[in-house]
């Protein structure tokens, strides 16, 4: 299993590596390229030393903000993703004793089977940052790209976790994927201003 989202191999083989990049990658995208935000992960790992939770929720919270804002940039908001990122690794570190990979990985209580999807999805709802939107496309990309076999992950993650589509960074494996992904995105983006004129 190797992820291809970055075009960076130092970047995707962290994504590939450690659940938390991918987590953290997942969080930054928004309002920037897919690329940009799943390479933030080896940008903070260089700036200030690894991808842990408890580092970087420990982190001083301005310090983390201007590691953010070393060029290149790890975000175009530097300051309101700096802060989402710490959120998002205390949640970890509180909650997941700092191991990103147990939110779909850990049985639910009573149970010695991998969580469902709908039990993933709930947990991934539950972080600070994570809308409906963003949980459903990371558990599908889970599900495609990072071995997770819960039962109805694809059910849970419509219409991400469709067979053969090209929605999301959770169906690029190449380039010629990531630029059907980019299509996908131009259309819909056009439909919505049809819609709204």
């Amino acid at each position: 299993m190797s992820l291809h989202i970055t075009g960076d191999d130092a970047a995707d083989q962290l994504l590939t590596e450690d659940p938390l990049a991918l987590l953290i990658g997942m969080l930054l995208d928004q309002q920037i390229a897919m690329e940009s935000a799943f390479a933030g992960p080896l940008k903070i790992s260089q700036r200030i030393g690894s991808i842990d939770a408890a580092s970087i929720a420990g982190y001083e919270p301005q310090a983390f903000v201007e590691q953010f804002k070393k060029t290149p940039a790890v975000h175009r908001f530097p300051g309101s993703m700096a802060r989402r990122v710490q959120l998002l690794c205390t949640a970890i570190t509180e909650e997941w004793n700092g191991d990103a990979a147990a939110i779909w990985s850990r049985p639910a209580s009573g149970s010695d089977s991998p969580p469902d999807g709908a039990t993933v999805l709930k947990r991934l709802k539950a972080l600070p940052g994570f809308g409906e939107q963003k949980a459903k496309i990371f558990l599908a990309l889970i599900g495609k790209q990072y071995g997770y076999e819960g039962a109805g992950w694809r059910e849970a993650s419509t219409p991400y976790g469709e067979e053969g589509s090209f929605r999301s960074v959770a169906d690029i494996v190449s380039a010629e994927s990531l630029t059907k992904v980019r299509e996908h995105k131009r259309a819909m983006k056009a439909a919505a201003k049809t819609e709204k004129g």
